[in-house]
């Protein structure tokens, strides 16, 4: 039996990543990442939650990133109201505050839809994944890995 791919969810911080030339590391374990995605391990999904974070400055670099992966590997989805009510539901719960609806609903649109995601929010999504998955469970949907880059293979252990 063939092992599906995973489809995992990032964020706006895992192309930004990219470009972390103060944190060589960090640059180090995205390449990695972004490595087996080209070598078709795991199959991305981003979200149009990711065009509304950019900056003017960085649209066409992550753009043209994004336009140079293999079409296979990648699987654009937008966000919809069920989405948006789960991260609403989020901050109800005080996951996280009303500042970072956005991080909010790139959980809410990876518990839909995704394996698992991969961030470098560390503050806002990877070391909050109990509590985001505290408020998945209570409102019917499972819970979801959130990793960083160099931990994404955790991903494919499940929770």
């Amino acid at each position: 039996m063939e092992k599906r791919i995973k489809r995992i969810y990032v964020d706006t911080t895992v192309i930004l990543g990219l470009y972390d030339y103060h944190l060589p590391e960090r640059v180090e374990q995205t390449e990695q990442f972004w490595n087996d995605v080209k070598n078709g391990s795991i199959c991305v999904i981003i979200s149009d939650v990711l065009r509304v974070e950019l900056k003017d400055d960085a649209i066409e670099r992550v753009l043209q990133f994004i336009a140079e992966l293999p079409e296979h590997q990648v699987e654009q989805i937008n966000a919809t109201l069920e989405s948006d009510n789960l991260a609403d539901c989020y901050i109800a719960e005080n996951v996280v505050g009303i500042g970072s609806r956005n991080d909010c609903r790139h959980v809410a649109i990876a518990t839909i839809h995704a394996d698992g995601i991969v961030s470098w929010n560390m503050g806002d999504m990877v070391t909050r994944a109990d509590k985001y998955n505290s408020v998945n469970e209570a409102q019917g949907y499972r819970g979801i890995k959130i990793v960083t880059p160099n931990q994404y293979k955790e991903i494919y252990h499940g929770k």
